[in-house]
């Protein structure tokens, strides 16, 4: 009996509990209770997915590179604004960024350096310890003179550099902010191959620019290259190359070719590959590839899906994206290298052109008015002797146009006894200028006699010279008298 009783007890309990359960769920068929029962489901599901959904705002990006090479222009371009401000020193800039999904909103900060060399110091106020985990940074070089790009990228890449070496970050939290680069770039796939391509990482408590490691991800990873992250500062970087449009203009002034500029290519690329940074062509003025970086940035550091694959075709638009790079890639752009070698010195090969003279455009030349200008030619040929016309034509013209002046006789020596006698005219009037030239002609027979020598009849030489003194002193009183009469006389 007592071996029923305990059986019949061990199978009437089901029971007794399968009537309780079936009381309780007609309570729960209340209308009531199960409105408020899925209301509580979804306060608690959007209590705990709230703050994990919500876009950080500590997030920053640091922008280096030297002066007037499109730094701010650039920023202006991300932020929807058509006339930068530049400033000096540090300035401080920001981005809106939109999650359309999640209908959320935070502002990306930018920090933008000058390009002074004296003001790498103030590094110290945007790039800290505590926000070296939220920053990227922007390594900006100019085409337009695209002899100093690679000087540039290494000049301020050795900067960045020696500015992480003085932040006071643990040896062991550095190595973790390194391999989380090495892991961003073995994870990287082709859109359409794979999650992290097409989608970004799930936002939250996870920063995609320090991805945490995986067990599948160390399983599945392949090795780097040997040059490849072989300069790992920790940091994500992605280089800009501004004023992508400057190439048209390199290639009609001087005479840039397409091995140049994939010369140039190649050297920033390797450049990129050392840091295992991401390269942008962009341009500003013909709107290239400036809404790709927008997109890229918002990607990588906010984790958004981003599915454009790298574009290497164009020579003025290139993308070349963190992780999808490698040596053989690069290679491809030696085929096209004729005149020069892959490993030339890149100074040797791109140079910088002479300097040439600075044209003032702002100057404008205005022309004389043609007419104006023969009037003045004429003017001043009618002022000059006709070609071939003789002293006496000359002295001819003056007593015409200008009223005659009483002359003096000369009081001169008396002319040597060999002495021509003075030239005249037609009309019987010696002609002007003659009486100096035999007044010299007399001086100089005088010199040249020898000193010492005899002269023969000093008497007959003494009244030959005052005969040719009389004649010309005579000669020039008739001359003064008719040009007296001259100027009396009334015009014809």
């Amino acid at each position: 009996m007592l071996f029923l009783k305990g059986h019949l007890t061990s199978n009437m309990a089901p029971i007794i509990e399968k009537e309780n359960k079936m009381e309780n769920l007609d309570e729960d068929n209340n209308p009531d209770d199960s409105d408020n029962l899925w209301a509580n489901i979804l306060t608690e599901v959007q209590s705990s997915s709230g703050s994990a959904s919500k876009l950080p705002t500590a997030r920053t990006v640091l922008v280096l590179g030297d002066n007037e090479c499109g730094k701010t222009t650039l920023i202006a371009k991300l932020q929807g604004v058509e006339e930068p401000k530049k400033g000096s020193g540090l300035e401080y800039y920001y981005v809106d960024v939109k999650d359309e999904y999640r209908d959320d909103q935070a502002r990306l900060n930018v920090w933008v350096l000058d390009g002074d060399p004296h003001h790498t110091g103030l590094l110290k106020y945007a790039l800290k310890e505590e926000t070296f985990s939220d920053t990227m940074v922007l390594l900006v070089a100019s085409m337009s003179q695209p002899w100093s790009l690679l000087d540039t990228l290494n000049r301020w890449a050795d900067v960045l550099s020696d500015h992480i070496d003085k932040l006071r970050i643990p040896v062991d939290k550095m190595h973790e902010y390194e391999q989380s680069l090495v892991r961003c770039y073995q994870a990287y796939t082709e859109p359409g191959d794979g999650p992290i391509a097409t989608q970004g990482p799930p936002r939250g408590d996870i920063n995609p620019l320090h991805p945490p490691a995986s067990g599948s991800d160390e399983e599945e990873s392949l090795p780097l290259g040997e040059k490849t992250l072989s300069h790992n500062l920790g940091i994500p970087i992605v280089v800009v190359v501004t004023k992508s449009d400057a190439i048209s203009m390199l290639e009609k002034e001087l005479d840039y070719k397409d091995e140049h500029l994939d010369f140039i290519q190649q050297h920033i690329r390797k450049f990129c590959l050392k840091y295992g940074a991401a390269m942008f062509y962009t341009s500003v003025k013909d709107e290239r590839n400036c809404d790709l970086l927008y997109r890229y940035l918002v990607h990588r550091i906010y984790g958004f899906p981003f599915t454009s694959p790298a574009l290497v075709v164009d020579k003025d638009s290139v993308f070349v994206p963190s992780g999808w790079d490698n040596e053989k890639k690069i290679s491809i752009l030696y085929e096209s290298m004729s005149s020069m070698k892959p490993d030339d010195n890149f100074d040797d090969v791109i140079s910088k052109p002479p300097m040439r003279k600075v044209i003032q455009r702002d100057a404008e030349v205005v022309a004389e008015d043609e007419q104006a200008f023969l009037m003045k030619q004429q003017s001043q040929l009618s002022k000059q002797p006709a070609p071939g016309s003789s002293p006496a034509q000359e002295s001819t013209a003056g007593r015409t146009q200008r009223p005659a002046v009483q002359r003096t006789p000369d009081r001169s020596p008396a002319p040597s006894a060999n002495t021509p006698s003075p030239m005249r005219g037609k009309d019987g009037k010696p002609q002007a200028g003659t009486t100096e030239g035999m007044l010299a002609n007399f001086f100089n027979s005088l010199l040249s006699k020898t000193p010492g020598a005899p002269v023969a009849n000093k008497a007959a030489v003494t009244r030959d010279a005052a005969a040719e003194l009389e004649r010309m002193t005579r000669g020039k009183r008739a001359d003064s008298n008719n040009t007296s009469t001259d100027s009396q006389a009334p015009p014809s």
